[in-house]
């Protein structure tokens, strides 16, 4: 090969061609050191044909640099990235930047200094010092990453660096994995786990495609048995990828990993640090990495020799990317599986209804696991009727769920309360003019924060100070909360129940790994009595002294126009239910709904799962909504409100003529505004078997927009806003 073709990861730029320099190694797939002007990127050497490139004579070549010293990137993880890119309507570059997300990776290893807190404090303390200290207790990393964490700049990490109040830590970026044992420890399986993992373990050896649905209710040992997998593929030298829906869900999943194999696994997720990174990257691409647990991101890590995908709680909609690529990590795990000759195992008690569909026409198998381990049961489920027996004038705990949980306190047993809505209260309104605190960056309303003392906008990120005054009219102490959040739900119940030992448990106290294990521990040792969570605590954990589960507003999920609202909120539910009665001791769940005769309510309430799958299944055939049908959002941005208003019309009025599609919109988005830019909406339905990719290729890349506008599509959308 005496002349290269390399894609680089920036999509500014197509793939550029380069001479190969006499006695250099190269081949597609090798990760290379390329110039461009005056800087050295990285890239990757790909087919020729893959791309419409017009070729440029030889002697305008510029030479490769070097190879990097890591493996090439195999041909099917760049066919998996040219069908991401092409699916999702985005650019392959954008791909790439997935696999290979950090230079620090590709580099050469060696050892690097980081630094951890040492809980001295500095002579002079500021409110930035301060605020690094409480954020970085226990945490360690390199100056920019502690910085980046702590939300301050890396001046104020090296000042505390000399004040004494962190010291240096030096460490190896590439120390070897410890060995993971197949047989390390051996579970009595019961019968129908059995048969499900002998059906697994076949799979693995048969080194073929295979995508598998295991379907088990809340309890049933599902993780034992996708774990014989994993040994399946230790046996034999290989290696398995575990994808993880939350990064709160880590320190769990590790602790049953650890005592079935002697070990924990690689991890990856975005809280790593970046010597952690390159070491788990280094050793997928090596093979050194015999199993890597992760976020969806760790889809696209190139792995020597996988044997196993596992996609773990394969229902959450948050494997679902929101921005830069907008794929689907279940969706695209199954197609890794397609290109390497593999099986992916969806495991979910709540499988998403398009895999049901899935394995009701035979695309997958289905693996069912129909009752609790061991002598558990599920838990029985009630609906308390809120009109019927409504809490006090001010509170949320009807007293039927108050008697519950005084219950469960008086036999030593744990409860938990479930509301999906994170902070103290998601309103503050003044009573006074009726002013409602709004993001500046977006139309949505400042959540209270109680815990924090601060307003924050759950979309942007933005916080400020809770006003003393209302900034609208000047009123004094005119400010009130409207709405409960889980922190006002823990306030009810610590008046309520003052002796009880109560935390709250959402992303923002749980917040990373070291959080989460620090959770479990206390919630394993009984040092918690009742626990107020959101979605976090909904699946994943198993506490065997946790009785009862309280879904504090169970019709919350139901409004709005979600195309999937009734399958999330019976997802939800089922899960957090799940959480109850799963040793010996009984379980029970107290649904608190104004809504009792809902389809949802009422099937979760009988236990007839199917039953409602039947029928929302049947409602998405009736209305060509997926998996009958096919979704593609186009979102259009900008800071000009006209601006973007005019781009979507226009984008509108050049939509082809389409019998199998139909185009809605441009309307204003839910989210009219976000980050301080103010969004449209289109939406392109289009029958199952429409050429939706190459129709909206062809036609939005023959349009130009101003150069202050984003057009982004976002094929198989899971969010409306």
């Amino acid at each position: 090969m005496n002349r290269a073709r390399v894609l680089l990861r920036t999509a500014a730029v197509g793939p550029l061609d380069y001479r190969v320099p006499q006695g250099m190694a190269v081949e597609h797939g090798s990760v290379v050191e390329v110039p461009l002007g005056p800087r050295r990127l990285v890239g990757v050497v790909w087919e020729e044909e893959k791309f419409a490139v017009e070729e440029v004579g030889d002697n305008r070549l510029r030479n490769i640099l070097s190879v990097l010293d890591t493996p090439p990137i195999r041909p099917e993880l760049r066919r998996l990235a040219e069908w991401t890119a092409g699916y999702y309507l985005a650019p392959l570059a954008a791909v790439l930047r997935m696999i290979l997300p950090s230079s620090s990776a590709l580099g050469p290893g060696g050892t690097v200094i980081e630094y951890r807190s040492t809980g001295v404090e500095p002579p002079r303390m500021t409110a930035q010092r301060e605020r690094a200290l409480a954020k970085l207790d226990g945490e360690q990393g390199l100056v920019r990453e502690l910085a980046a964490s702590a939300g301050v700049s890396d001046a104020v990490i090296r000042g505390l660096v000399k004040a004494g109040s962190f010291e240096a830590v030096e460490v190896s970026s590439d120390a070897p994995f410890p060995a993971l044992d197949p047989d390390f420890a051996q579970v009595d399986l019961t019968p129908e786990q059995a048969i499900a993992a002998e059906s697994l373990r076949a799979s693995v050896s048969a080194r073929s495609f295979a995508p598998i649905l295991l379907d088990g209710v809340t309890g049933s040992g599902k993780t034992e048995v996708y774990f014989e997998a994993v040994a399946q593929a230790l046996r034999q030298g290989r290696q398995t990828l575990v994808l993880l829906p939350e990064i709160a869900l880590t320190q769990a999943f590790l602790k049953r990993f650890a005592a079935r194999f002697g070990t924990e696994p690689a991890l990856w997720h975005s809280s790593l640090r970046s010597t952690e990174r390159r070491r788990t990257w280094r050793g997928a691409a090596s093979g050194a990495a015999k199993v890597v647990a992760g976020a969806r991101s760790a889809l696209f890590l190139p792995f020597a020799d996988l044997a196993c995908i596992i996609v773990d709680e394969a229902h959450e909609t948050s494997f679902k990317q929101e921005d830069g690529v907008r794929y689907h990590a279940r969706d695209v795990a199954v197609m890794r599986g397609l290109y390497e000759s593999l099986p992916v195992v969806l495991a979910s008690a709540t499988p998403a209804l398009e895999s049901r569909h899935m394995a009701e026409i035979g695309r997958y198998e289905q693996l069912v696991i129909p009752s609790r381990y061991g002598k558990a049961r599920l838990p029985d489920i009630k609906a308390l009727d809120l009109l019927q027996d409504p809490p006090e004038r001010g509170h949320w705990i009807a007293p039927t769920l108050i008697r519950a949980i005084e219950e469960r306190l008086e036999r030593g047993e744990q409860s938990l309360l479930f509301l999906n809505r994170r902070g103290y209260a998601p309103l503050t309104l003044c009573r006074h003019c009726g002013h409602r605190i709004q993001c500046p960056n977006c139309t949505s309303w400042m959540v209270e924060h109680r815990l924090m003392r601060r307003l924050a906008c759950h979309h942007c990120g933005h916080l400020e100070k809770l006003p003393e005054k209302c900034p609208e009219c000047g009123e004094p102490d005119s400010l009130v909360a409207c709405g409960p959040g889980v922190e006002r739900i823990c306030e009810e119940v610590q008046k309520l129940f003052p002796d009880a030992r109560t935390v709250v448990a959402t992303s923002d106290t749980i917040s990373n790994p070291a959080h989460a294990a620090e959770f479990v521990a206390r919630v394993e040792a009984g040092a918690i009595d009742i626990i107020v969570g959101t979605q976090l605590v909904t699946k994943g954990y198993h506490f065997p002294n946790l009785t009862l589960v309280g879904v504090i507003d169970a019709d919350l999920g139901l409004e709005g126009g979600d195309l999937r609202a009734a399958e999330r909120t019976f997802q939800q539910i089922a899960q957090v239910a799940g959480r109850a009665g799963r040793a010996e001791k009984p379980g029970e769940v107290i649904v608190q709904t104004r809504s009792p005769g809902h389809a949802v309510i009422e099937a979760l309430v009988a236990g007839e799962r199917d039953a409602f799958y039947a029928a929302e299944t049947e409602a998405r055939r009736h209305a060509g909504a997926p998996p009958f049908g096919r979704l593609a959002a186009i979102i259009v941005s900008s800071e000009d409100q006209s601006e973007a208003a005019e781009t979507a019309r226009r984008i509108k009025a050049s939509a082809p003529e389409m019998e199998d599609a139909v185009v809605y919109g441009p309307a204003p988005a839910p989210l009219a505004m976000l980050r301080g830019r103010h969004r449209q909406r289109l939406l392109v339905h289009a029958r199952r078997s429409a050429p939706l990719q190459d129709t909206m290729r062809e036609w939005l890349g023959s349009l130009d927009w101003p150069r202050g506008v984003r057009v982004t599509v976002d094929v198989d959308p899971y969010s409306f806003l």
